[in-house]
């Protein structure tokens, strides 16, 4: 059995909570046009014959101009030194540029394998992808270069075979049938905070925090919250 620690790092909107919930097959990580909508390190956990991926999704890397903004990169570069693999997602509609240098740059000094993941595959024809391809492996040497379209699940089996054939033998670090290590109050915490920078765009900080200050399960189908 395998098992192992898996990153995915990349810009901000490239669609890393996305693919993480494709991954997972649930919604643990919420979604939103805004930048910088993940902001701590949120894991995912697929468990199947084979063994045991554990996903990290981290907020987007990008040059920070707050406080909260210097916190999530540094989440975001700390989670690289710490896993089995790194995926680096790619947005296929947004050209190279001095981001992708800067996240280069940090990757180069990773000291584990590393898989570029090309997303929005859906939205471009195949030359776009293989001319979008060409300056990052002209500047780095990936481990696997997967082309992917993460809202449609298009090469996600491909990408989790070719996971598990680079993790180490390993145990289950987390109980059969688990999908995050978050707890439940956490994720509900997240769906508001989605639903409020989904309903109310500017009028709402994008700094905005939601806090559960009590949760209780009603029943089979009903929570209460406050």
């Amino acid at each position: 059995m395998k098992s192992g620690f898996v990153t995915i790092v990349g810009r901000p909107n490239v669609g890393k909570s996305t693919l993480l919930n494709t991954l997972i097959g649930q919604k643990i990580a919420i979604v939103s046009e805004k930048p910088q909508t993940t902001r701590t390190r949120i894991q995912g956990i697929h468990t199947c014959d084979q063994g045991q991926i554990i996903f990290i999704d981290t907020p987007g890397i990008h040059k920070p101009k707050h406080r909260l903004g210097e916190y999530m990169v540094e989440v975001s570069t700390r989670s690289m030194n710490e896993v089995d693999l790194i995926y680096y997602m790619t947005d296929v509609t947004r050209p190279f540029g001095g981001g992708e240098e800067f996240i280069l740059n940090q990757l180069k000094d990773a000291g584990v394998p590393v898989f570029l993941l090309v997303n929005k595959i859906d939205l471009v024809t195949d030359k776009e992808v293989e001319e979008f391809i060409r300056p990052f492996t002209g500047n780095m040497n990936f481990s696997q270069v997967i082309p992917i379209s993460a809202s449609l699940a298009t090469n996600v089996e491909r990408l989790l075979e070719n996971t598990f054939a680079v993790l180490p033998e390993g145990p289950l670090y987390y109980p059969e049938g688990d999908c995050t290590d978050q707890p439940v109050s956490f994720i509900a915490a997240e769906l508001i905070r989605e639903k409020a920078l989904l309903l109310t765009r500017d009028e709402v900080p994008h700094s905005l925090a939601v806090e559960i200050e009590e949760f209780k399960q009603q029943g089979k189908d009903k929570v209460y919250l406050r």
